[in-house]
Parts: C-alpha cells; structure tokens; sequence
C-alpha cells in the first residue's frame, strides 16, 4: 500500500532531502543532466542534486554513476549493488546502505536476506572486504570473477558517493516529515523504478561531451592504477578525474589540496580517532584563513559521517560559498576514492 506514496515522494521532494545547499530545480547547466537522470535513473537523486550548485561537478557526478553503475558491460547489476552495499557499510553511510541493500532486495527478492543469499553474493561481499583488509585474503576464499576491473570502478564511485552522501543528506533516503515505515519500501520502489528506467539501456559514453577529455599524455591504465577492463568506462573515469580537479583547482586552496592529499596518503584507512586533536594536528601547517576548509577537506577524505554543521559553518564564516562547498567536499571525495580503488586493486594484485 505504501509503494505509489513512495514513489510520488521520492520523485516529488527530492530536493527537499538536501542539506548545507540551496536547491537548484533548473538553469542551463543542469537541465540536460536533470533530464537524463530521469529517464535512465528514474528519479531526480538527491546523491547527484547535492552537486548542482555547481554544474561542472554535477556532469561529472553525474558521469561516475552512470557509466559505473547505469551502463550495461560485464558485471551484473546485482553485484554492483553488492559491492555498493559492502562499501557504504565500511563508511557508515545509513542512506546509501539502506538504499542499495533495497535495491538488492528488489532485485534477488528473498535471496537478498543474510543467511540465503547466493554464495556468489557472500563471495563478493568478501572480496570487496579484503580490498580494504588483505588479512581476509588468507582467511578466506575469494570471488575472482571476469568483470574485476569493472567492479574496482564501481567500489570508486561508491567511496566518492558515501562521502558527499554524508556531507549533504541525511541517515534516511526519505524527505523531512515522512513517515519512517515508508523506508522499508524505499529500495524496493527505486528497484522498480530504475529498473523501468533501464528497459531502454544507457547507451555508453552519451554523457561524456559534458566532460572535457582528460589532457595528460600519461597511460590511462596507469593514471588510474588499475586496469577498469572497458576503453569506454576508463575513458569516462578519467574525464571525471579531470572535472573534479579542475573544480579543486577553482576552488581550493593549493596548500589545502596539498594537505589532503598528504593525509590521504598516509592514511591506513581505519576510521581516525575520537576527538578533535588529531585533525588540528592535520592542518596546523596551514595559514588560519585555510583552516577550516583543510579541516573540512580533511574530515570528507577520512570520515565524512563526522562533517558537522560546525564544521560547515566555519567554513562559510571563511567565504565559502554553495559553489565552493561543494567543489572542495567533491575534490577531498574523489581524492580518497580514487586512492581507495588504487588500493583495492593492489591488495588483490590487479594493480597496473
């Protein structure tokens, strides 16, 4: 009874879910990717709405998810939807594990349930787990299936989307005021609705003329330290790349980026202690005017959950305009991601 509610609220108030962001409904930068997303996604989502203020991130969002996860190449969708389950789950982001553990019960029905899920579904389950963990490679078996490149892109675009997720929207894919028993059949509902959507599918690459093509002579493989496995899904990951850090280049400081990238690069990827002492020590390098956008680059690399409004707040106290919020938190998101799927490749030896 709840489905056709849900469907209306999900398409009707997308909007209404965003936070620290103003909306934008419309304008000539987003109206194509407004357009596309409803026909090959279903919904207006509030994970892509988030970037809008700024409309060259919202195309290369936009991009990520849809070559990744929309167009058709080896992996199925069921195990994209596990992968992305798995992941959201190590970067405690409620939103996106109820969305897509949603998604995978609307797609394996009852099967998607723990203790009857396929085996190939637990394999992958692991295997996504041991890129982040290499000690679960001696403990136990893992799935080593053809599409592996392509599934180390999609662990990507689920690193980047967990942490804006958690910057901009809430625990709870519904908007302000709905009743919480309509989040049961939230993931059900956008199953239906995107698979609906897919009956034409994406085709590849339509996008990418939002993006302008990657400029550095460097082997694609190799700039993105693992072979995706699809000229097509690497070109677009390198476009993305490229769009996300021209935004960085507008709109963060270069001893910020320089900072985060330090951290990231050092970092173990185990969640950073309590407290606020160890991120003063991160950006204490940093002239007093940066420090909160280092802090809040910082925080969205290493564990977005913990972007509070505060943090926010210093930010804007700072200058930091719509635009610029979100470039900096989709430049530290993309940043880490990358690095995450570099790293899964090479704990699983797929690294080029």
């Amino acid at each position: 009874m709840w489905q056709v509610p849900v469907r209306k609220m999900l398409r009707g108030k997308s909007f209404a879910q965003l936070r620290h962001v103003a909306p934008v409904t419309r304008g000539a930068g987003v109206d194509r990717v407004y357009r596309e997303m409803e026909q090959e996604f279903g919904i207006l989502a509030p994970p892509m709405l988030l970037h809008a203020s700024s409309p060259p991130v919202l195309s290369a969002a936009w991009n990520l998810l849809r070559e990744t996860l929309l167009v058709p190449r080896e992996a199925t969708r069921a195990e994209k939807e596990t992968v992305m389950v798995t992941v959201s789950e190590a970067n405690r982001c409620p939103y996106c594990v109820e969305v897509h553990s949603g998604m995978l019960t609307g797609l394996l029905g009852p099967q998607a349930r723990p203790g009857r899920r396929p085996e190939r579904v637990d394999a992958l389950a692991r295997w996504v787990q041991a890129g982040r963990d290499p000690e679960i490679i001696a403990a136990q078996p893992l799935w080593l299936g053809a599409p592996v490149g392509e599934l180390i892109a999609v662990v990507t675009m689920m690193e980047y989307l967990n942490r804006v997720v958690s910057v901009f929207l809430g625990d709870k894919p519904l908007p302000p005021g709905a009743p919480p028993v309509a989040a049961r059949v939230v993931g059900p509902v956008l199953a239906r609705l995107q698979l609906h959507a897919e009956r034409t599918p994406p085709v590849p690459g339509r996008a990418l003329d939002l993006l302008p093509a990657a400029a550095n002579d460097a082997d694609p493989r190799a700039d993105l330290g693992w072979d995706p496995g699809d000229d097509g899904l690497t070109e677009a990951l390198r476009r993305v790349r490229a769009a996300i850090e021209a935004a960085g280049e507008r709109s963060v400081p270069v001893g910020v980026r320089e900072c985060v990238r330090d951290v990231v690069a050092r970092w173990s990827g185990e969640a950073p202690p309590l407290g606020r002492a160890w991120l003063t020590s991160a950006v204490d390098g940093l002239p007093a005017a940066e420090r909160a956008a280092g802090e809040l680059g910082v925080l969205t690399a290493l564990a977005a959950y913990r972007v509070e409004d505060a943090t926010v707040a210093a930010f804007r106290a700072a200058g930091g305009d719509d635009a610029a919020l979100v470039e900096l938190t989709a430049w530290a998101s993309l940043t880490a991601a990358f690095e995450m799927g570099r790293r899964t490749a090479s704990r699983l030896g797929l690294g080029v």
